[in-house]
């Protein structure tokens, strides 16, 4: 079975009535954890973008909490892991400024976690493809933004 574009299911969307649509809704609830997630943040958490972010910070703490640190390869498993979540909830939100803050957090996260990423180069390579992921997303945002987050990112930097 071929999918169709998106296109073609916005013009069929148009044309069903509001229950077929919640019908439709729950349906792709029960087939994928990750629909399921992005119906919930729809639903519930879209509306508060700061409870979202908080909601976020807090989980990067408990996981970089648990990061076995008695092997390398585990940390950088676990980092990978994290990294993974985070990118699927940057992509729930799709707000460049949502995902600028979870990415500076995270970069704090690992710069304050007790890993030495300057003797290991997997990590060290993971933490600038980080940070230069978060300039990317910085020359998205307004001037103004860019100017307050700029002093974090040059926090980041120094290490």
């Amino acid at each position: 079975m071929k999918a169709a574009t998106l296109a073609q299911i916005k013009k069929e969307l148009i044309t069903r009535d509001p229950h077929e649509l919640f019908e439709i809704c729950l349906r792709l609830a029960r087939f994928k954890k990750d629909n399921k997630e992005l119906l919930t943040y729809l639903l519930f958490e879209a509306a508060d973008e700061q409870g979202y972010i908080n909601l976020i910070k807090e989980t990067i703490d408990d996981e970089i909490s648990e990061i076995n640190r008695s092997h390398i390869y585990y940390a950088k498993k676990s980092l990978r892991k994290i990294q993974r979540n985070l990118n699927k909830y940057i992509r729930y939100s799709g707000n460049k400024q949502t995902e600028i803050e979870i990415l500076i957090y995270f970069a704090k996260s690992i710069k304050e976690s007790g890993l030495d990423i300057r003797s290991y180069t997997a990590l060290f390579n993971m933490y600038e493809r980080l940070l230069v992921r978060i300039n990317k997303v910085k020359k998205k945002l307004h001037e103004d933004l860019q100017a307050d987050y700029q002093v974090e990112i040059d926090e980041l930097v120094g290490m």
